[in-house]
């Protein structure tokens, strides 16, 4: 993951630029539909604070954090909260959330730690909450031009990652195109809940 911090650190106005305004409500509807109408949620890797943004507008208690700081501040300007600097890795919290929000962030996670990421914010939820994470799809690992480290999923290795965490379940799987104009790639999208 440090060389995807590293990419985001040069990159953070660009990627920001490119990212903002790219239209992810049909996913955030879906995952609003299992966490209910009000409560607390992570936005995990947040990036540009997109989404934070749109979680605020409805009406959430909205906490997030990035691994970049570059991008935290972008997303401070961007959301007008406090976003954290911090890595999946280094998550604590415990049944803090009624759900998570991965939005194309655990993707830079190194299959060995997908496990532990998982458990991490799989162990911030509250039971009965709901993690939405989404991989573009495949079952490799790479390294893109920029440096940027890359770990892929389908949903049989995405269900290896799960199947040891505790009470959790994974309730549903989906494939969509790329929401950004220009890019072609397919991703997989779960909705992962804790019992």
């Amino acid at each position: 993951m440090p060389e995807a911090v590293d990419f985001y650190t040069r990159e953070s106005e660009r990627y920001f630029q490119s990212t903002h305004t790219v239209d992810m409500e049909p996913l955030r509807a879906r995952f609003l539909h299992r966490v209910g109408p009000e409560g607390r949620l992570l936005d995990a890797g947040c990036g540009s604070g997109r989404d934070t943004k749109a979680f605020l507008a409805q009406g959430y208690e909205v906490e997030a954090f990035d691994a970049s700081p570059e991008m935290a501040d972008l997303a401070r300007v961007h959301t007008g909260i406090a976003i954290r600097v911090s890595s999946f890795l280094e998550l604590v919290d415990v049944h803090r959330f009624d759900g998570i929000w991965a939005c194309a962030s655990l993707l830079h996670v190194k299959p060995s730690q997908q496990p532990e990421a998982l458990a991490r914010l799989h162990r911030a939820l509250k039971p009965g909450g709901v993690l939405y994470a989404s991989y573009k799809l495949g079952s490799g690992e790479r390294t893109d031009a920029q440096g940027r480290h890359f770990t892929d999923a389908d949903q049989d290795r995405l269900s290896q990652w799960v199947r040891d965490l505790q009470d959790a379940q994974l309730v549903d799987t989906w494939i969509t195109g790329d929401a950004r104009p220009g890019h072609s790639e397919q991703w997989l999208n779960a909705l992962i809940c804790k019992a």
